[in-house]
């Protein structure tokens, strides 16, 4: 286990290594000069310019710039915005939201969307089937966008008018964990709907097995077959894809914090693209890396706990 551990890190390397190269060089093309957009309208003196150009490497040619970069990264230094401040602070400071947010909508997609998948795969050709896969469809269909800013208007806003209670905060993290409810089942929605058709299709193909017929022959109780034997084997794949999932729930909280106005890492991103903070982008985009690299480890960890055929050599 630990050679394989060992193994799987030693591979990251080049994975993270792929990926700040990819997303540096994309903020390397970026037309106009970072340094003269921070003085807006008026002109920068040129002394100035000069010496920050200079101190941040940008008259280096792009591999330089990238070398320097990424030889601080391993240093545990994510570098300095073109104001001074340290980029490892400002994610410290706002990294602990974005993980509220994500964390709070993995469980409510793992809960929810297991739970629907199972409720619909015992019930396969049925009407409740059919009501659950058509709500997975909307859900699907309806982008993040739109279901951000139709439910925080109607549970928000209007059921606050009619009963003069506040259940869910629009704005903000004031209330802490339940200020994370609407945000975080508004980022998980799409994410709910894929578990759910896919608990549905691997809890369905597997209770077809042979042994899980054999068990329900010997009269073993309709509750332990499923509980014990058919859903644990079902569960590698929903493993895997709440693992993947984790990545994509940290990378989409950009549109999701920026309509809740929760001060996390992607509302902090969007803002730092549109001011051409070159090192918080870069910055941001390698940690959401790194989180993704962890939590796929993780994942291969776990699938010897769920399948104990399975092992690491």
């Amino acid at each position: 286990m630990g050679r394989y551990i060992l193994r799987r890190l030693l591979q990251a390397i080049p994975v993270l290594l792929g990926a700040t190269l990819l997303i540096y060089a994309i903020v390397f093309a970026l037309p106009g000069d970072p340094i003269a957009s921070m003085y807006g309208d008026k002109r920068a003196p040129q002394n100035v310019v000069d010496v920050m150009r200079e101190q941040y490497h940008l008259n280096d040619p792009f591999i330089v710039q990238y070398w320097h970069y990424i030889s601080g990264v391993f240093q545990g230094d994510f570098g300095r915005t073109f104001a001074g401040v340290e980029v490892s602070s400002i994610i410290g400071s706002k990294f602990q939201v974005t993980l509220n947010l994500a964390f709070t909508a993995l469980v409510m997609e793992a809960v929810i969307g297991v739970g629907l998948g199972l409720y619909a795969a015992l019930r396969r050709g049925r009407a409740q089937d059919t009501m659950v896969l058509a709500s997975t469809l909307v859900l699907i269909s309806v982008p993040t966008l739109v279901t951000g800013f139709v439910l925080q208007l109607l549970l928000g806003v209007r059921l606050k008018q009619s009963t003069g209670i506040e259940f869910f905060p629009i704005s903000g993290v004031a209330d802490g964990l339940h200020s994370y409810l609407l945000p975080a089942f508004v980022l998980a929605g799409t994410s709910i709907a894929y578990l759910t058709r896919l608990t549905r299709t691997s809890l369905a193909e597997t209770l077809r097995t042979d042994y899980i017929r054999t068990a329900v022959a010997k009269g073993m109780p309709r509750r332990r077959v499923v509980g014990r034997h058919a859903l644990r084997n079902a569960l590698i794949p929903l493993v895997t894809y709440l693992g993947a999932d984790l990545g994509t729930l940290m990378g989409g909280a950009v549109i999701t914090e920026t309509i809740f106005n929760l001060p996390g890492i992607g509302q902090e991103l969007f803002r730092s693209v549109y001011e051409r903070q070159q090192p918080v982008v870069v910055g941001i985009v390698t940690l959401l890396v790194l989180v993704y690299i962890l939590a796929n480890l993780i994942v291969d960890l776990l699938y010897a706990v769920l399948d104990p055929r399975i092992r690491y050599e």
